[in-house]
């Protein structure tokens, strides 16, 4: 039982609160029981469902278009600063590249987000394609 004190018009009061069952509540006020009836409210319910998680993209063979970082390559890695989805590679295999020039246009959290080479080198591979999906720390383009 749950137990209150009130003081009405200057008067003590201890109530205790029992169990509800069907609306009638079994309370105790200074010592002396009571059932007490509760009002029904016909208010209606809203049944909230939980939102089911997106499923990562997949190819038309059922592989996962999601890329992780690999264990270990030789070169440069130009990585993903943050999640996002490739909207564009603007070099390709071969190209001679300055630390400023942007090598791929990432989407994240609907910004378009241009990846630099961070240093001077020539694109030795492209990790990913235009509509792949990236998660932090995925290599994007190697350096030699």
């Amino acid at each position: 039982m749950k137990e209150y004190k009130y003081r009405i018009n200057g008067n003590p009061y201890t109530v205790k609160v029992g169990d509800i069952d069907n609306n009638l509540a079994k309370v105790e006020v200074n010592g002396v029981p009571y059932k007490v009836e509760l009002e029904k409210t016909e208010k209606p319910v809203t049944i909230v469902s939980k939102p089911r998680p997106s499923a990562a993209p997949r190819t038309d063979t059922g592989a996962k278009v999601i890329t992780k970082a690999p264990v270990s390559a030789s070169g440069f890695q130009v990585k993903a600063p943050l999640p996002g989805v490739v909207m564009s590679v603007q070099v390709k295999v071969g190209d001679n590249v300055k630390a400023s020039d942007t090598v791929v246009m990432l989407e994240a959290m609907k910004m378009e987000n241009a990846i630099h080479a961070g240093q001077d080198g020539k694109v030795a591979s492209i990790a990913v394609n235009v509509g792949d999906s990236v998660l932090d720390g995925a290599v994007l383009i190697t350096l030699e």
